[in-house]
C-alpha cells in the first residue's frame, strides 16, 4: 500500500469513527468545522486517484447514485410480523405458552420500545455494508442500499471484532424536532407539509435520487442480528457488542427477569412515551436466550418468542365544523367529518370519514359538537364519540344530503346496503372522472403521461367524457391548454400507445365493473379467455366459475346489459386495447389442467408469486384456501397450521418445490 493509499484509508478511519461519535454516541471530538475539512480532503483525495474508490467512504454520505428501478431482493432469512397483545392477560396467556413449549419457567425477557418506522435489513460481510433492503412482505423487499449510505447513524464500515457475515434489523425514523423544522421549511417555500413522520421515512427510502435523500434527516435504530454464527447466547449480548461495532442501539431497551418486571416496563413507558423526541406504538418483549428462541421457532406469520405489546390507541378531542360529502367512481356517496384541526399520533388530523349514514345516527351527531377522535389501525382518523356535556342546544342534527353533491340527482340506498348511490353513472362528473383514473392507474392501463390533473383538465376543457376518448385525441386538442409542454404532449401519445399492450386480465380490471378487482379479473379473464365470451355468459354461469359469488355474477350482468359500457368497449376495441388473452399470455401446456394448489410457507429458491406463475404457466389453477377440490398443498417452511390441519383432516398430499418440478417433468414425459 503505498503513501497515498495509506493517507485515504487513515481519512476514512477517522472520518467513520468521528460519525460514530457525532451520530451514535452524541460526543463529537472535533468541531464541525474540523470535520468538514477533513471530509473535504479525503474528498480531493478520492477524485485525484479514482483507483482507490470505495463504495463506503464517508464522502458516499451526501449520495448522488440516482435509481431508476429499485431491484427485488429475497430475505436469506424472512422478516415476520409480530403477534400483538392489548392487555396483561394477553402477556400473561403468552407467557404460559412459551413454559409449556419450553418446559422452563426460568428465563428472562429483552424489551425494547416498539419505534414507530420503516423496518430494514442490513447485511454485513467483514465489517462492510453490503446492502440494504425493505421488509417489503416479510419475504422479499427493495434493495435500496444506496439511499442508506446516505443515513449517518448506519456504519458504513464496522469496528472491533464482529462475525465475519450477519444480517441486522432496524428500523428508520425522523425524530419529531426535525419533521417539524422539516415542514417549517416547506411551508416557508409555499409548499405541503408532510402529514407524518413514519410516511416521510417511508417516502424518502424509495427516493429515485441518493442525494435528495441525504438532505432527509433520518435516522436509524438497530436491534435485531440474524447470523447462523453462535458467538453469542442470548439477544442482550449482541447488543451490547453492536453498540462497540459502531450501530446505534438505543439505550430504552432493559432485561427483565420475569413478566412483572415486563409490565413494569411498559406501565413506565405508556406515561413517558410522549417525552420521547421519536414515535413508538408500544413495546417489543423477546425472549432473551437465543438457543430458547431457536427452539420456539415461529408459527406462518410471527415469531412465537416475540410479542408486541401495543398501547391503547391515542384519542383527542377537537370540533366538528362541517360534513362534506364524495363521490366514488361506482356513485357510492361517502360523508367526510371536517374538523377543527388537531395534532393526533404525529399527524395533523382535519378530516375524518364518516362511512355512511347509519354511522351519523349512530353517533348522533351535532353540527359544532365536540368529538373525540382516534386513529383506526393508527393510521385512519375516526370519530368514536361525543362529549355531550359541551353540546350547544341550539345545534342542528346532522342529516344526509339528498342530492348528489356533483351532478344534483337525487340518491338511492337500497335495502340491503348502507350506502347512497348517485346512478347518474354516465352524466355524474366526479363518477366519469373517477372511472377515468381508475382506468389509467398503474395497476389497471399504467398509462404514463396522464395524471389525475391531467384528467381534470382534458373534462373541464370539453375533450373527455370517457376512456375511450383519450385515445380519439389530437396534438392540437393539447397544444393550446395550460400546462401543455411539448414533451408532456409527447408523454400522453407514448403512454397511450405503450397501453395498447396491456393483456387482457387488466383491461377487464381498468373498466371498473364493481365488485370486480384485480384476482377477480385475472380468474375471469383466464377462465373465458375473450371479452365477447364473458358477455355472452348468463348469471348462472358466472355462478360455476370458482370464487365468483351473486353479488359479482349481478355486477357483472348488469355492467354488460348497459348500452354504454357496450359502446365504450366495442370502441376501445376498436382503438386496439387488448379484449383477449393473448398467446404469450396463455398456459406454456395444460399438464396440470386437473389440478389445484395451495400454497403455504416460506421457500427456498423461488418466491410464491414465482411458483404461482410456474402452476398456471403448466395449465394448473391456484387458489387461497384448502376445499375439497384441493390436490396439492404446496408447502415451504413454516406452513400455517391451520392449513397443515386441514390438509391432514382431508388426507391432502403436501408436496416441495422439488416434487412440483419432479410431477410437472413426469407430466411432460
Amino acid at each position: 500500500m503505498n503513501l497515498i493509499q495509506k493517507n485515504i484509508e487513515k481519512l476514512r478511519d477517522e472520518l467513520h469513527q468521528h460519525n460514530y461519535y457525532y451520530y451514535v454516541l452524541d460526543k463529537p471530538l472535533i468541531s464541525d468545522f474540523d470535520f468538514d475539512m477533513k471530509l473535504k480532503q479525503l474528498n480531493d483525495l478520492e477524485n485525484k486517484f479514482p483507483e482507490f474508490n470505495d463504495d463506503n467512504s464517508p464522502t458516499k454520505r451526501v449520495g448522488g447514485v440516482v435509481v431508476k428501478r429499485f431491484n427485488s431482493i429475497i430475505h436469506k432469512y424472512p422478516m415476520y410480523s409480530l403477534d400483538n397483545s392489548y392487555s396483561k392477560e394477553d402477556l400473561e396467556d403468552w407467557n404460559q405458552r412459551l413454559n409449556k413449549n419450553l418446559e422452563v419457567t426460568d428465563f428472562k425477557f429483552l424489551c425494547e420500545l416498539k419505534f414507530d418506522g420503516v423496518s430494514i435489513n442490513l447485511t454485513y460481510d467483514n465489517g462492510v455494508l453490503i446492502n440494504a433492503v425493505t421488509r417489503g412482505d416479510g419475504i422479499q423487499g427493495d434493495d435500496v442500499t444506496e439511499n442508506i449510505k446516505t443515513i449517518k447513524t448506519i456504519p458504513l464500515k464496522l469496528k472491533g471484532s464482529y462475525p465475519d457475515k450477519f444480517q441486522i434489523r432496524g428500523e428508520i425514523i425522523i425524530d419529531k424536532n426535525d419533521f417539524i423544522k422539516m415542514n417549517k421549511n416547506r411551508i416557508s417555500e409555499g409548499l405541503e407539509p408532510y402529514m407524518n413522520p413514519r410516511n416521510t421515512a417511508s417516502g424518502s427510502l424509495k427516493l429515485q435520487d441518493s442525494s435528495e435523500v441525504a438532505k432527509r434527516p433520518l435516522k436509524c435504530f438497530l436491534y435485531q442480528i440474524v447470523t447462523e454464527d453462535n458467538n453469542f447466547k442470548t439477544q442482550n449480548e449482541y447488543l451490547i457488542n453492536a453498540l462497540d461495532w459502531g450501530f446505534n442501539i438505543s439505550n430504552t431497551y432493559k432485561l427483565c427477569n420475569n413478566l412483572n418486571e415486563v409490565i413494569k416496563f411498559i406501565n413506565f413507558w405508556e406515561k413517558e412515551r410522549l417525552e420521547l423526541n421519536f414515535d413508538i406504538d408500544g413495546i417489543v418483549i423477546k425472549v432473551d436466550n437465543l438457543n430458547f428462541q431457536k427452539q420456539l421457532g415461529h408459527t406462518s406469520k410471527y415469531p412465537r418468542w416475540s410479542i408486541a405489546y401495543k398501547y391503547k390507541t391515542e384519542q383527542v378531542s377537537t370540533k366538528l365544523l362541517s360534513v362534506s360529502y364524495q363521490v366514488g367512481r361506482t356513485g357510492a356517496v361517502t360523508p367526510v367529518a371536517n374538523l377543527e384541526s388537531v395534532l393526533l399520533g404525529g399527524t395533523y388530523v382535519k378530516r375524518a370519514s364518516l362511512h355512511n349514514q347509519d354511522q351519523i345516527n349512530k353517533l348522533d351527531l351535532y353540527f359544532d359538537d365536540q368529538v373525540f377522535i382516534e386513529k383506526g389501525g393508527e393510521i385512519i382518523p375516526k370519530i368514536v364519540g361525543i362529549d355531550l356535556n359541551k353540546r350547544n342546544p341550539s345545534s342542528k342534527k346532522i342529516k344526509f344530503i339528498e342530492n348528489c353533491p356533483s351532478c344534483g340527482q337525487n340518491l338511492i340506498r337500497n335495502e340491503s346496503e348502507s350506502q347512497h348511490y348517485c346512478l347518474n353513472v354516465n352524466y355524474c362528473p366526479t363518477q366519469i372522472k373517477g372511472r377515468i383514473q381508475h382506468f389509467i392507474s398503474r395497476k389497471a392501463m399504467d398509462i404514463n403521461g396522464i395524471g389525475n390533473e391531467t384528467i381534470d383538465l382534458l373534462y373541464s376543457n370539453g375533450l373527455i367524457l370517457n376512456c375511450a376518448d383519450l385515445y380519439e385525441l389530437q396534438r392540437e386538442d393539447l397544444i393550446s391548454l395550460e400546462r401543455m409542454a411539448d414533451k408532456s404532449i409527447d408523454n400522453i401519445f407514448i403512454g397511450l400507445e405503450e397501453s395498447k399492450k396491456i393483456n387482457f386480465e387488466r383491461v377487464l380490471f381498468a373498466l371498473g365493473i364493481r365488485y370486480v378487482g384485480q384476482t377477480v379479473a385475472k380468474k375471469l379473464a383466464r377462465e373465458f379467455k375473450t371479452i365477447d365470451l364473458l358477455i355472452s355468459k348468463t348469471y348462472d354461469d358466472l355462478l360455476l366459475v370458482d370464487e365468483i359469488g351473486e353479488r359479482i355474477s349481478e355486477s357483472i350482468i348488469d355492467f354488460f346489459n348497459n348500452e354504454f359500457n357496450m359502446e365504450l368497449i366495442n370502441r376501445l376495441r376498436e382503438f386496439g386495447i387488448q379484449f383477449q388473452i393473448n398467446v404469450i399470455d396463455e398456459p406454456t401446456n395444460d399438464v396440470l389442467s386437473d389440478y389445484i394448489f395451495v400454497i403455504s410457507g416460506v421457500f427456498e429458491t423461488k418466491s410464491r408469486d414465482e411458483l404461482k406463475k410456474i402452476i398456471e404457466k403448466n395449465g394448473g389453477k391456484v387458489s387461497t384456501s384448502i376445499t375439497s377440490k384441493t390436490n396439492f398443498l404446496l408447502g415451504g417452511n413454516n406452513i400455517g397450521p391451520s392449513k397443515i390441519e386441514k390438509a391432514k383432516s382431508i388426507g391432502l398430499s403436501i408436496i416441495s418445490e422439488n416434487d412440483l418440478s419432479n410431477l410437472i417433468e413426469s407430466k411432460l414425459l
